[in-house]
């Protein structure tokens, strides 16, 4: 049977579609993908993303458990701070990637991919050998994203918070901070903002009660309708992020390909000290990456999706997409693709196979979108 998040409810007020994703029955759109992807480039967008994962990892050897799972350099985040990271296997492949957020001294969250919650949690268990201590409150928690130009505004004015607390210079990129609203439904509850979106827009996730959900969605909606705020599904969310070229779980990264193949190499620090994947990525570097992840435009007519092969002109397969379709604001067909890195650079042509017909291809410039805000 399939999970819902505590804002089911509310996403078939507003005649949501819905699909399954990893294990979850979550709303895949509302008015239209293509209308809901533009809005958030143009105005903003709500997305529930209340199936992530909420795990935290606290006490005296919280820090040095976390450098030890992870690849990025936890020391590096003070209270308050938030960063992109990985979680490796032995060969160096990717058992997930998470953002590590420093909400305490000695105390962190993690949040994790909606499919991967259990695994997650099951694997850094397995590796506790420091005795930190590392609870799964996923079921405690939802998480509501406002994404867009005019997210902050909206954000403030409809939970009545000083729009100056979320000026960049006050509440900077991958800053994370408990803020309260007095609005009905909300008094007393604990909004975790937390700036570090998944659509190449600015706008924040918000953690909360899982019982304070509805409110908190149902507000936003309420003040931010006027204001060009419109609920957005998983459709849209996915285009969004494959413009800005951030990288999905299953897709991208993958637990048989390096985390360096998948172009996440500025999120490890090699010179950290020891973790878990390490040797690994040491000797794949000595040794010299097999494959990359690069961009492709689509010089023909028609899309390319997940899983297409790709050829070169002589019709020696090569490699293949992880993600692929024709976004509205790059409005061109664009893909993902694992290539051999010695055939990746800049204006290689391939031919991607679409039922039967290959499609031609070229190498192009990453991201494809950035947001000029």
């Amino acid at each position: 049977m399939l999970r819902r998040t505590p804002l089911f409810e509310s996403h078939r007020k507003l005649n949501a579609r819905f699909v399954e994703f990893g294990g979850w029955e979550m709303p895949v759109m509302y008015s239209g993908l293509v209308e809901e992807h533009v809005n958030t480039r143009q105005q903003a967008g709500l997305f529930d993303v209340s199936h992530m994962g909420e795990i935290f990892v606290s006490g005296d050897k919280a820090l040095s458990f976390l450098d030890l799972v992870t690849c990025n350099d936890v020391k590096r985040l003070n209270v308050g701070q938030a960063q992109y990271s990985l979680i490796l296997n032995e060969r160096g492949g990717v058992v997930d990637d998470i953002i590590v957020y420093r909400l305490e001294e000695k105390r962190y969250l993690l949040c994790v991919n909606a499919s991967n919650v259990e695994k997650d949690y099951e694997w850094l268990i397995s590796k506790n050998s420091t005795g930190a201590q590392i609870e799964n409150l996923s079921s405690q928690y939802a998480q509501i994203a406002i994404q867009g130009p005019k997210a902050v505004i909206i954000a403030a004015a409809a939970l009545d918070l000083p729009e100056a607390e979320f000026a960049i210079a006050n509440f900077p990129s991958f800053s994370v901070s408990t803020k309260y609203s007095s609005r009905p439904g909300l008094e007393k509850a604990p909004l975790l903002f937390a700036r570090t979106g998944y659509t190449g827009e600015d706008g924040f996730e918000i953690f909360c009660p899982a019982d304070r959900a509805a409110a908190l969605w149902e507000t936003l909606i309420e003040f931010g309708s006027s204001m060009g705020l419109k609920a957005t599904g998983l459709g849209a969310r996915d285009t969004l992020r494959l413009e800005a070229c951030l990288p999905l779980y299953g897709h991208e990264l993958r637990d048989n390909i390096t985390v360096l193949e998948s172009g996440m190499g500025w999120a490890v620090k090699l010179n950290k000290g020891e973790f878990i994947g390490r040797e690994a990525l040491v000797a794949a570097k000595e040794q010299g990456l097999a494959q990359k992840l690069v961009g492709l435009e689509v010089l023909e007519p028609g899309i390319i999706r997940e899983g297409a092969l790709i050829f070169n002109a002589d019709g020696k397969e090569l490699g293949f997409v992880t993600s692929g379709t024709k976004p509205p604001t790059v409005a061109k067909a664009i893909a993902l693709a694992f290539v051999p890195s010695g055939a990746a650079a800049l204006g290689s042509e391939f031919f991607a196979e679409v039922r039967g017909k290959r499609l031609k291809t070229c190498v192009i410039k990453t991201p494809f979108f950035r947001r000029n805000y």
